[in-house]
Formats: C-alpha cells, sequence, structure tokens
C-alpha cells in the first residue's frame, strides 16, 4: 500500500507542473485572440462611428455588441484586458490576473496593430519587444 502512494504522490509531482503549464499556455494563446479580435472590433466600431472606442464597455455595449460580455467586463481566461481609446487611436493591454498562475507574459498592442510581450511581472508596453511568430 505505501508503494502504492509513493508512487502516485511520485507521478502527481511530476504531471502537476507540466499541467500548470499548459492551461497559462492556453490561456496566453486565448489571450491573444482576443487583442486581435479587440482589433477587429476596433475597425468595426471606427467604421460605424467615425472614432475608435474609448472602453471595452463601448465595444460590449448592446447596440454595437462586437466583443464577448466577459471581455467587457475586463476578465476573461485568466487575463485582465483594459482598453483605452481616443480620436486618433487606441492602446489596448493583456494581463495576467496572477502572474505566474494564470499567465508568465503580458500583452501591449495599439493602432499599429503590432503586438508587444513581457515575460516579467510588470506589464508589457509600448517598449517592450515585438511578439515573434
Amino acid at each position: 500500500m505505501l508503494i502504492v502512494v509513493a508512487i502516485s504522490v511520485i507521478i502527481a509531482a511530476i504531471s502537476i507542473p507540466k499541467i500548470n503549464r499548459i492551461r497559462m499556455s492556453a490561456n496566453e494563446a486565448a489571450a491573444l485572440q482576443e487583442l486581435r479580435t479587440l482589433h477587429t472590433a476596433q475597425a468595426q466600431y471606427y467604421s460605424l462611428f467615425g472614432r475608435y472606442a474609448a472602453k471595452l464597455e463601448e465595444l460590449g455595449a448592446a447596440r454595437v455588441n462586437l466583443i464577448s460580455s466577459a471581455v467587457a467586463k475586463g476578465t476573461k481566461g485568466g487575463y485582465q484586458f483594459t482598453l483605452q481609446g481616443g480620436p486618433g487611436g487606441y492602446v489596448v493591454t493583456a494581463a495576467p490576473v496572477t502572474f505566474n498562475s494564470s499567465g508568465i507574459r503580458s500583452f501591449f498592442s495599439d493602432e499599429s496593430l503590432t503586438i508587444r510581450v513581457s515575460s516579467t511581472a510588470e506589464p508589457a508596453t509600448a517598449d517592450s519587444p515585438e511578439l515573434s511568430g
């Protein structure tokens, strides 16, 4: 019986970190897709209203409904999304709700569509390196 318990503990110790890395990777991939969705939504919003949306709620409002209600509220899949828009452009960020638990990378983008990434606890900014591949 002790041998079975010991083997179970060893298997759990090996598999749990891998499962967490896989989950964080999935969260990051989903956050990147949401950033791309936000870019598309901003382009559509601009064509409808002649300006960029100033905040996420505008993109998720019932009259336009360009993004999911979860993203419009700011949090989805372990990531916190923010949007700041103005007449000439916008900035969108996605940061893990809990760094090193829900994700290990944060993302920044603007109307240029270039996505920038930070792999530290500090959020990505316009000065962060571009996401490759």
